[in-house]
């Protein structure tokens, strides 16, 4: 059964999606966007970061296999 909506139920909803956009503009007129140079110096922090957690994960994960490598060993 198809639900018919009235007139005044189809306003509500444009100025609930009117006030929607409203609002969200309103509120990106409020963001301060960062400087070219702090992009760029944020971006070389996160990749060098990344590359740091990255070599210890690896670290890590060759120091276990060779741990179990050894246990399988010692068990044969």
């Amino acid at each position: 059964m198809a639900v018919v909506k009235t007139d005044k139920e189809k306003d509500q909803n444009e100025n609930a999606l009117v006030r929607t956009f409203r609002e969200v503009r309103s509120e990106m007129k409020k963001v301060v966007w960062p400087t070219r140079e702090e992009t760029v110096r944020l971006t070389v922090v996160v990749v060098a970061l990344s590359a740091v957690i990255s070599v210890v994960l690896f670290a890590a994960d060759s120091l276990f296999q060779l741990m179990i490598i050894g246990l399988q060993n010692a068990v044969k």
